[in-house]
């Protein structure tokens, strides 16, 4: 694969991904217009080795697509703090749909729109699986302050109905897609659906055979205005 080869695949990966350069730059440890300026000018003339290999692990790409080695480890080289650190990323799908946090919304076109990158290890302790994982957008207020619209979740579809316990979970109802905190009763086994927001009453006595359980939530993250 030639430089130029090398620069066409990583912005064709970039554009099928809905990326932008400088989040990319930055997610390598560089300034934000690194990766625009290596695409668009060809400075630097090529990628450095550790960059190339964390580029691939983002994208959940073999690096010799871009331009590596046929042979791609899973281990990763990740500037921390001045220092070099071993690290291992799993490319979690950021799906085009939302969970509504009121009443609730049609799903959409369930098709990974990006990817956000998460430490290994770390999906490992709060999941289980990290081939399991999505990431969605919540839709409205029903869940506030708890989760608040516009915020990503990671949404665990290993640890769904199979597993059931009081927690916070995406359900589907009536193909319909809500982000609610259940409450299961020991005794009969039915459940109670809460939302955090008080102005929104909760639904009790629910069958879990009623209601498609898709995965539980495990984070969330929000923009600070």
């Amino acid at each position: 694969m030639t430089i130029a080869d090398q620069r066409a695949a990583l912005d064709a990966l970039i554009r099928e991904r809905g990326e932008d350069y400088a989040s990319l730059s930055r997610l390598i440890g560089r300034n934000a217009a690194y990766v625009q300026q290596f695409i668009k000018r060809g400075v630097p003339r090529k990628l450095d080795e550790a960059d190339r290999r964390l580029l691939a692990r983002y994208f959940n790409v073999p690096e010799s697509r871009l331009g590596g080695p046929e042979s791609d480890g899973v281990r990763i080289v990740a500037a921390e703090r001045g220092r070099s650190r071993q690290a291992d990323l799993v490319a979690v799908p950021r799906l085009a749909v939302g969970a509504s946090a009121g009443p609730g919304a049609v799903a959409g076109d369930e098709r990974p729109h990006a990817r956000i990158a998460f430490q290994a290890q770390w999906l490992r302790r709060v999941a289980s699986s990290p081939q399991a994982l999505s990431i969605i957008q919540v839709d409205g207020d029903s869940m506030a302050p708890t989760l608040g619209d516009g915020d990503d979740i990671l949404v665990d579809r290993g640890d769904a109905a199979a597993r059931l316990r009081d927690g916070i979970y995406v359900l589907r109802i009536a193909d319909a897609l809500n982000v609610k905190r259940i409450a299961l009763n020991p005794a009969t086994r039915r459940l109670t659906i809460h939302s955090d927001n008080p102005a929104y009453p909760p639904i009790a006595e629910c069958d879990p055979a009623d209601i498609d359980i898709i995965g539980r939530v495990v984070w969330a993250g929000r923009r600070i205005a």
